[in-house]
């Protein structure tokens, strides 16, 4: 699995299939747009080991903060291999879900404000938007990449909840 590619060629990967998604009228599912990206093999695989695709492919709506391979690739040697071993599912889960919040929220409904947001997970998430957008430790790379059952924020950080 290749978990090092950079933003920049995500970036246009993402482009490219919103702009296929927009020739042909209709909007990819979550899932389906983050592998259109390219940029979100990692996170891809991981919803898949987690048994979170068919959830994420449901009408929501949801608003989910993608991490890039990028992202993933800086955790702590081992990490991403561990977490997608079986017996380590509910921890997979529990993160995952953290980067999940219900409804569909874009970037212009949090402009200038610091705010909490419950997870899907059950943890608050700390949004602050009042210089740039950060969640929690993570910055917002990418904003509103809309989806027919939601939208995507790429951030540069895995988040994690607190417990």
């Amino acid at each position: 699995m290749n978990l090092v590619k950079s933003i920049a060629a995500g970036a246009v990967a993402l482009a490219m299939s919103i702009s296929a998604a927009t020739a042909t009228g209709k909007k990819a599912d979550i899932v389906q747009t983050a592998v259109d990206a390219g940029s979100f093999n990692t996170l891809v695989s991981a919803v898949k080991a987690a048994g979170l695709v068919e959830t994420l492919q449901g009408a929501g709506p949801f608003t989910v903060f993608a991490p890039t391979d990028e992202a993933f690739a800086r955790l702590p040697a081992g990490t991403v291999e561990n977490l997608l071993k079986p017996e380590n599912k509910s921890k997979l889960v529990a993160i995952l879900t953290y980067h999940v919040v219900p409804g569909k929220v874009m970037s212009k409904d949090l402009t200038g404000k610091k705010t909490m947001a419950k997870s899907v997970e059950g943890s608050q998430i700390e949004v602050d938007a009042t210089n740039g957008v950060r969640v929690d430790s993570a910055k917002v790379v990418k904003a509103d990449i809309e989806a027919s059952n939601g939208v995507i924020h790429v951030i540069d950080t895995v988040i994690m909840p607190q417990s």
